[in-house]
């Protein structure tokens, strides 16, 4: 079957979608009304004119295969959005997935626009360019005293950073979690400035994040120290890193922020693609796409980074599979990995992941914990759970009923105020699904699920 034939459903097109108001302005582009020209190639390109408000239409191609070999489509199109896909890419892909397996355009398997053409040519140009970069011998070799010396010098600021801050936390429970509150935020944006100026940006995020409990609500107090005691953890774990198994010693190195690259041999497998969602602050985009390999079993976490207000280059179909590998990066209980060499391009599967009971779920993470206290939550796959609303008169929640024990796992309050979980409900209609999350200890926040039977995933975020 040629890539072009391999088709996507709408909800793994919409799952490329930036954020929400993308989403909702690409399904009113999926339709031959505002679209000509429209075609697609054997290759696994896919273009079209989409009229909008000008004279002139808006010239799409998607490359849907990516020729240059990196993960996902890649998209270009003249319109003037910084949205990556734009929404017009997303009712180019919408339109291609209705045609289901029939041809697509009125001459399928043709040659691509010049305009289309110019831009696939200069992909082709860059990843050779690329290639034969990687490829060719490194003709000025790194001196290693002088990368010690460097990295000497970074871990000497990092130490000053972390003797700072824990005369900082000590001042804080000195006076008394309280005073918290009147201090407002100023001084933690202070203080993680500092961080940032240590080099230690993974202490300055979790500094901003302490900043911001004492006006999260009621029970602060019990958040804000417990999170000051995570961090007076971390920084024990960095003044005594030398004292520590290396797994450990990585993850305290990764959780402060220092950069440490993937490492070990790259395992290939056909990667089931979980999730994928974003979340952002005033400074960065970060998507997190959950992978699950069919044959290795393992679950793999990719990052990947855009500026504010932009989403991040790499985006995955969820519910698609594809054939590449993954090299891991270090430390204890960590799932982190660099996409790497892919084969194919995502194409539709029958895998899924193995489920677990409720109970079992909580379990694992309370293990991983011991290896990654600062971890916040961990990827799992339910089986045999129901939504339902949490028990009592006055409660507005939400929990994953295990189908077959009288034990559950409650919805993080966060998931349970999206339309996500309305998805959900409506999948399961009372009957059990298969569902993959995050359990964390604020609850389960469910990302994918599965019917009973053979149906395809639905992306809950």
């Amino acid at each position: 079957m040629t890539q072009q034939g391999v088709r996507w459903t709408a909800d793994q097109v919409l799952a490329l979608a930036p954020d929400a108001p993308s989403r909702k302005a690409g399904s009113k582009l999926g339709v031959a009304d505002p679209w000509s020209e429209a075609g697609s190639s054997s290759e696994g390109t896919v273009w079209g004119l989409c009229k909008g408000s000008g004279s002139k239409p808006y010239q799409t191609v998607v490359d849907i295969a990516d020729i240059t070999g990196a993960a996902g489509p890649a998209y270009k199109c003249s319109c003037p959005s910084r949205k990556f896909p734009c929404k017009h890419a997303l009712g180019l892909l919408l339109l291609w997935a209705a045609a289901g397996e029939e041809p697509f355009g009125a001459a399928p398997d043709a040659e691509p626009p010049d305009w289309a053409a110019e831009w696939l040519a200069g992909r082709r140009k860059r990843a050779e360019t690329k290639r034969a970069s990687d490829a060719a011998p490194d003709s000025s070799p790194a001196d290693p005293e002088a990368a010690r010396r460097r990295a000497e010098r970074r871990a000497e600021r990092v130490t000053a950073g972390v003797t700072e801050l824990e005369r900082r936390l000590s001042d804080l429970l000195r006076g008394g979690i309280a005073s918290a509150e009147q201090m407002g935020y100023g001084p933690w944006e202070e203080t993680a400035a500092r961080m940032v100026d240590a080099q230690a940006p993974g202490l300055a995020a979790r500094v901003r994040e302490l900043g911001a409990i004492p006006s999260s609500g009621p029970g602060w107090p019990v958040r804000m120290l417990e999170e000051c005691a995570l961090l007076h953890l971390l920084d024990q774990g960095w003044l005594h890193r030398g004292q520590l198994p290396e797994a450990l010693a990585a993850t305290v190195r990764s959780r402060t922020g220092l950069p440490t690259p993937a490492e070990g041999p790259p395992v290939r497998d056909h990667w089931l693609v979980l999730a994928q969602y974003d979340t952002a602050d005033s400074k960065l985009t970060t998507r997190r796409i959950w992978l699950y390999g069919a044959e290795s079993g393992r679950t793999a976490l990719l990052l990947s980074y855009g500026a504010a207000g932009r989403a991040p280059a790499l985006a995955l179909p969820v519910g698609l599979a594809l054939d590449a590998e993954l090299t891991a990066y270090p430390g204890a209980g960590q799932l982190r990995a660099d996409l790497g060499e892919q084969f194919s391009a995502p194409a539709p599967t029958a895998a899924r992941p193995p489920g677990v009971r409720t109970e079992q779920a909580a379990h694992s993470y309370g293990e991983v914990l011991r290896d990654d206290p600062w971890l916040d939550s961990w990827p799992v796959t339910l089986s045999e759970v129901i939504p339902i609303p949490s028990p009592g008169p006055s409660s507005e929640g939400w929990q994953l009923a295990d189908a077959k024990s009288d034990m559950a796992l409650p919805i993080t309050p966060s998931a349970a105020s999206r339309a996500g979980l309305w998805r959900l409900v409506a999948l399961s209609g009372g009957a059990p699904v298969t569902v993959f999350g995050e359990c964390g200890h604020e609850g389960f926040t469910p990302l994918t699920a599965w019917p009973r039977g053979a149906g395809e995933a639905v992306a809950l975020c």
